[in-house]
């Protein structure tokens, strides 16, 4: 921690030390950039001195802070997950940054469970105690004669069950994330443009794309974003998903993921906090027979929901092989779905047509006011002419079953989605109906519990159905109500 803390202020303050550095450098005084280092390192020391932390039979204990004394505590029975992360000093150093997952709404660092540079050992002792309690008080019993039936020793190694293929970055371009950094990296060119004529002067800029017309200097440009797109995807699949593991404990009390090339994380989830699991299927996995999962857990926080991906973009076989462990039931995963009618129907098809034409008719307007060329209007009509298979797509996924255990709803047909929900974990259900539902006889039903999304949706359900599905899978709940 003394080399870890006072590193990650200088990285802090680096624009301080260089402008103090930069002042420094016109006069005799050098004292001032003695101070533009040493003030940093100090922090770092500071940190370090004054961060002490417990664990008791109930509650876990943080303090920090010499000036503005920071407290922190929480009972163990609220840690949800335990994620462990090594940048590559803590890897140098054999060290691992902990931080505890308790549901808090904590937004800023200082407010949240991080125990930052423990042995890498002693990170992961923490972790089995602090997710394994049980086993850890009947132990505790057993050394005081009270307690029998206590495993003997170490459990076997753990269950393995996904390892990533690194064939399986194919899947990459196919999702949105390297989109997202190539529009941010344009934006940032964009910022500085005037630098980057520079680089590239106005003639050599124009010999580029001498002889190319309007259209063809718009396809090069789609072109060329998609390609970037794609590149960045793929390594950033590979930076966050490198080695990629998960595994159960030999006795099925938790799970645990591993992944990260340069920083590594180790994620553990305690399994009686899983209520279900998340299945992303956006069109472009789906058409490659892909998807992506992740887990619904109980108790986490927004900013923590992070650490319950389970599967990166892989073989949907993979993603319901690794669904029906997490569940112990490999039913929800493959379980018919029961449509929602004509009216769900109509509604798919009605409002993909108004989306649809809402390109052209601006481009027509476009045209007639000014003079921009009638070719344009070509590349509107893409989205009319796949209004329809796109709305026959969305109808055929949108579904809903029950299992024994389960509550299975799915739609989207772009950014499409299967989410299995336990019964046991719904609290409460939330009927929804816009002007336009009422009309035709149908409701969103909303499913919420106290994991994940907090709020699962069968959407566009004629009423009666909704209500038979909701008194059928919490039977009792709606009791008082139906009379």
């Amino acid at each position: 921690m003394l080399l870890v803390h006072p590193v990650l202020e200088l990285i802090k303050f680096l624009p301080f030390v260089i402008g103090i550095f930069v002042l420094g450098s016109s006069g005799d005084d050098n004292w001032w950039q003695l101070l533009g280092v040493c003030v940093p390192i100090a922090l770092g020391v500071m940190r370090f001195i004054t961060t002490r932390y417990r664990i008791t039979p109930t509650q876990i204990e943080l303090h920090r802070g010499l000036i503005s004394r920071n407290v922190l505590t929480a009972r163990l029975d609220r840690v949800r997950a335990v994620e462990l992360t090594s940048s590559p000093i803590h890897r140098v150093l054999g060290l691992a940054k902990v931080e505890i997952g308790t549901a808090s709404a904590a937004k800023q660092d200082e407010d949240k469970f991080a125990l930052d540079s423990l042995p890498v050992a002693q990170a992961r002792e923490m972790r089995t105690a602090l997710l394994h309690r049980a086993d850890t008080r009947t132990r505790s019993a057993a050394a005081d004669g009270d307690s029998q039936d206590v495993p003997e020793g170490p459990a076997d190694g753990d269950e393995m069950l996904m390892k990533l293929d690194p064939g399986w970055v194919r899947y990459a371009p196919l999702t949105s994330s390297g989109t997202v950094i190539a529009a941010g990296l344009l934006a940032v060119v964009g910022q500085f443009a005037e630098r980057a004529n520079v680089l590239i002067s106005p003639d050599r800029a124009e010999g580029l794309v001498e002889g190319l017309s309007i259209p063809g200097v718009v396809v090069v440009a789609v072109v060329a974003f998609i390609v970037l797109g794609a590149v960045f995807s793929v390594l950033g699949y590979l930076v966050n998903n490198w080695g990629y593991t998960l595994s159960r404990d030999a006795r099925g009390r938790s799970f645990h993921i591993r992944r990260g090339l340069f920083t590594s994380k180790e994620i553990s989830l305690e399994r009686e906090r899983v209520r279900g699991v998340e299945v992303s299927e956006p069109l472009g996995l789906r058409i490659a027979g892909a998807g992506r999962l992740n887990a619904v857990v109980t108790g986490l926080s927004r900013s923590e929901r992070s650490s319950t991906q389970l599967v990166p973009p892989a073989p949907q076989r993979v993603v319901e092989g690794v669904g029906a462990a997490m569940l112990d039931d490999a039913t929800p995963m493959k379980v018919s779905l029961r449509q929602h009618g004509p009216a769900a129907r109509r509604r798919r098809y009605t409002r993909a047509l108004a989306g649809g034409l809402v390109p052209p008719v601006a481009v027509v307007a476009l045209c007639l006011a000014t003079a921009v060329p009638w070719w344009v209007l070509l590349p509107a009509l893409l989205p009319t002419a796949a209004a329809f298979p796109l709305a026959a797509d969305r109808y055929r996924r949108l579904g809903h079953a029950l299992t024994e255990g389960y509550l299975v709803v799915r739609a989207g047909g772009l950014r499409g989605r299967r989410d299995v929900v336990q019964r046991s974990g719904i609290i409460g259900w939330n009927i929804q109906q816009s002007w336009f539902q009422r009309r035709v006889g149908i409701v969103s039903l909303v499913a919420t519990t106290a994991a994940g999304q907090q709020a699962y949706t069968a959407v566009d359900i004629p009423g009666e159905q909704a209500i038979a599905l909701a008194d059928a899978a919490v039977p009792g709940l709606l009791t008082a109500f139906l009379a």
